[in-house]
This record gives C-alpha cells, structure tokens and sequence, in this order.
C-alpha cells in the first residue's frame, strides 16, 4: 500500500487522537456551526425544515435561530395557513440581515406582528405588503423612516394607505426602483405630484385603478421618471392622450404600457408608441365615436 503524503498522514492521525480523547465519539454538533452547519447545510433547508429541526431539542433550538439571524429572505405571499403568525413571531424575534420580505395577500398580518421584525431589519431592499388589509400607516413608518436601502415597494389594494403616509414617503424615500399602490383609493392628486417628482430612479410603477391618476400626475412622472420603463394604468378612467403623450416624449426607456379600461386614451397617442413599446390594448382602426373627447383638439 502506497504511503500517504505527509500532510494527509498528519490529518489522520489528528483525527484518530481527536477520536480517542473524546471516547471515539464525535457528534454532528461538534462541526464548526458559522463554517460549515449553518453555511453548508442548513441554508439548503427549507423554513419549513428548520422549524421541524429546531424542535429537536435544545441545541438545534439554538442551532436554528443563529440560522435565521442570516437570514435574507422571507416569502410567505399568500400563506394563509394554521399557527404562521406563530412561525412569523419567530422570525421576528430572530432574523436580522432580511433584505427581501414578502407578505402579499397575508390575511393574519398585524401591525403587532411586523413591527418587531422590521425594528430589526433595517436593511430591507424589498418589501411586498400587497393586498395586507389588516395592517395600518403605523407600520409603514419605520420602512419609510429606516429602510435607507429600500428600492423596492409594493402596496397594492392597502385601502388603508393615506396621503399622509405618500408625503413621508416623499421626505424619506427617494430611490425606489419599483412602486405599486395600485386600488389605492385614499391618495389624492397632489400629493402623488409632488411625490413623482423625487423618483428618478423609478424603473417599474403601478398605478392601475387609482382613480386619482390625472394627465398632471402623469407629466410629472414623464418630467422626473425618465428612467421609467414599465407602467400599469388599467383602469385609470380619467388619464388622457395628453398625458400618454407626455409619457411617450420624454420617457425614451419605456418597454410596456398597460392601458385597458382607460377611455379617453385614443390611437392617437398610443399609435406612436406601438413601434417601440409593448401596449395590452389591441389596436382598432376604425373609428368609434365614442373615443370622441374634446382633449382631442389639444396640440401636443
């Protein structure tokens, strides 16, 4: 048999003296847990996993909230099942890196329960309260006032979202990259004004179904959000071709427009843009009186 080479050796003969001195027994906890438990192993579990794991006894109880201290990501979008604001309440009190957090369509979400974990998460670059009815402004006020890394905000159907909140937005938030506050029915016109006028470095906006989306608060989108390159207006009944127009000269990046159930935006403005950006409204040729609007004798 081929001797082994000299530091192959040495390893082994570590572990035979490791071996005897611990009565020839070594334990899955006597692996190094920051190099090699929690990096090497655990990361690959699901949440699931690591909460069954963690009921194992004491040391993996242990084990597992060092793990979800790493933590990066939460997804519970619309996961509605039995005891998850008992598993939540457990994240919150451990994890402290998230960065991602998404809890679309959480019907269980209470203020009482995000508010720990966002207290200790004040890095978070995404955040998804979509269709979260049960929460309130409070809960946005340390992501707006906190959250310096936040880029990424998606609010829709929170009937509970006040123009109040919009303007804190406004002072704090200025490099958002995704927004959504679509069905948003509480903010006025003039605070989303002001608001577009900060965020120049919005790529993805939603606003379908807000009722108080005008042609002026689309000038200003066009104006400040040159770098804009999606937009949901389905729905957005009182939005014209003025405001398309001023969309399609100044936001030169724009690659989809979504336009269904908006009555006053005609062909004449969306014909322009039908050759560089893709547009969920077919295109009708003939003419239907009933796109008649006096917005029509505007020179643009």
């Amino acid at each position: 048999m081929t001797a082994l080479p000299n530091e192959e050796q040495h390893l082994e003969e570590m572990a035979r003296d490791v071996l005897s001195s611990d009565g020839g027994h070594i334990t899955f906890f006597d692996l190094s847990w920051e190099d090699v438990i929690i990096p090497k192993i655990l990361s690959n579990l699901t949440l699931k996993e690591l909460f069954t794991f963690r009921c194992c006894s004491q040391t993996t109880k242990r084990l597992v909230e060092l793990a979800l201290e790493k933590l990066g990501e939460i997804d519970f979008a619309g996961n509605n099942s039995v005891n998850i604001d008992h598993t939540f309440k457990v994240l919150g009190e451990n994890c402290k890196r998230l960065e991602n957090l998404q809890l679309a369509r959480c019907n269980w979400m209470t203020d009482d329960l995000l508010l720990p974990i966002l207290a200790r998460n004040k890095h978070l670059k995404i955040v998804n309260l979509n269709e979260c009815v049960n929460i309130t402004p409070l809960a946005l006020q340390p992501i707006i006032i906190e959250c310096k890394d936040l880029r990424v905000l998606k609010l829709s159907k929170c009937q509970w979202l006040t123009t109040g909140a919009v303007d804190a937005l406004t002072l704090h938030q200025s490099n958002l990259e995704e927004f959504d506050i679509s069905h948003c029915a509480a903010i006025g016109e003039r605070c989303l004004i002001i608001f577009f006028r900060k965020l120049n470095k919005l790529t993805v906006l939603s606003l379908a179904n807000t009722l108080s989306v005008t042609d002026q608060v689309l000038i200003q989108i066009a104006n400040y959000c040159r770098a804009l390159e999606h937009i949901n207006l389905v729905g957005c009944a009182a939005i014209s071709d003025f405001g398309i127009h001023a969309l399609s000269n100044y936001c030169q990046r724009l690659q989809s427009l979504f336009i269904r159930h908006c009555p006053r935006v005609t062909e004449r403005s969306l014909g322009p843009l039908r050759k560089r950006v893709f547009i969920d409204r077919p295109n009708h040729l003939d003419f239907n009186q009933n796109d008649f609007y006096p917005s029509d004798f505007l020179i643009y």
